[in-house]
């Protein structure tokens, strides 16, 4: 079988408190191939951004992962010392972060930040560097880039900064691309074309992307496969697809319901009762228990199972089946 570019195996990250040990990720796994784009999806505080912060290797202290393996293109990175890992930040792994204008130097020309990526990563010179800045703000779609590359940041449209911000995440050749949360802040229709971007470059590339969002309907639009996280761990593993038409974790089927394109036609939403529980105050068997319609006595009591226990593709005692949530609706 062909390495995947990005492989991650038991993930833990740990938070000690003096409240105790929290556990923002929670024994997460997944493979992303080249080519492929895989979609992290889950409200505010599963662990998404977490999860990608650890790939790369910017967890903010004292976070820390303590167990588990990540390895990108056949290598492990997770134990690596902080100078062999920034030394593949840009090389081997770009990041597109939410906000552009934290992404970007305001002082400096956004061609000179990209020069500077490049020359960092690979062996050109300065006058090579600089066209393959020009030529990487033409890839994504920046209009006469050979004339606004001299620009600063402040000078762009929102969409057209986070254009620059995915440039400068590719200008070194990645191999794996982790977007948190690249298109939150623009509107609908930039929203479309930065999506379209990321997947035509994926294609063009045969890059690895990881696209973590909190929109079901940017996942439906863009990943190949989709990974659902809740309370820090994985619910729902698998083909976009399959889980938009057919979600098996009870979780999932909650998220599809709140979510016009795919909520099939009905008059009203449907939403999910109460809130995601505190890593503070986890309750006792499932975390998703006190908010689950399908809830049983063993979710209150056992843990919850891995990914293939009681179903391949869902981490749930009581997986969904059509007629299931049919019945629910």
């Amino acid at each position: 079988m062909t390495t995947p570019v990005l492989s991650v195996r038991d993930l833990v990250v740990e938070i000690p408190t003096r409240e105790g040990i929290l556990r923002p990720v929670d024994n997460v796994s997944y493979d992303i191939a080249a080519g492929e784009i895989l979609g992290v999806v889950g409200e505010s505080g599963a662990g998404k951004s977490m999860t990608g912060n650890a790939v790369i290797g910017l967890l903010d202290r004292p976070a820390r992962i303590t167990s588990g393996e990540i390895h990108v293109n056949g290598a492990r990175v997770d134990d690596l010392p902080i100078s062999q890992l920034r030394k593949k930040r840009g090389k081997e792994i770009g990041m597109v972060f939410q906000d552009p204008l934290t992404s970007l130097n305001p002082l400096l020309p956004v061609g000179e930040q990209l020069a500077e990526t490049i020359s960092e990563h690979l062996d050109v010179s300065k006058p090579e560097a600089r066209a393959r800045a020009i030529r990487g703000l033409e890839e994504v779609g920046i209009p006469a880039a050979a004339e606004r590359i001299d620009s600063f940041p402040h000078e762009f449209s929102g969409g057209m900064r986070q254009r620059v911000v995915i440039a400068l995440a590719l200008c070194a050749e990645p191999s794996l691309v982790i977007a948190d949360e690249p298109t939150t802040a623009l509107d609908v229709s930039v929203q479309a074309q930065i999506t379209a971007l990321l997947k035509r470059l994926c294609r063009e590339r045969g890059m690895a992307v990881m696209l973590v969002t909190h929109d079901m309907g940017v996942i439906a639009e863009t990943a190949d496969r989709v990974a659902v996280m809740y309370a820090g761990r994985l619910a729902e593993l698998g083909p976009v697809r399959d889980v938009v038409t057919e979600p098996h974790h009870p979780y999932t089927d909650g998220l599809m319901g709140s979510t016009p394109i795919a909520s099939k036609g009905q008059a009203r939403l449907r939403q999910i009762p109460g809130n995601m529980p505190r890593l503070t105050a986890m309750p006792n068997g499932c975390a998703f228990h006190p908010r689950c319609t399908y809830v049983q006595d063993k979710c209150r009591v056992d843990p919850t199972p891995r990914l293939g226990g009681a179903d391949p593709r869902a981490a749930c005692w009581y997986p969904l089946r059509g007629a299931d949530v049919e019945q629910a609706s």
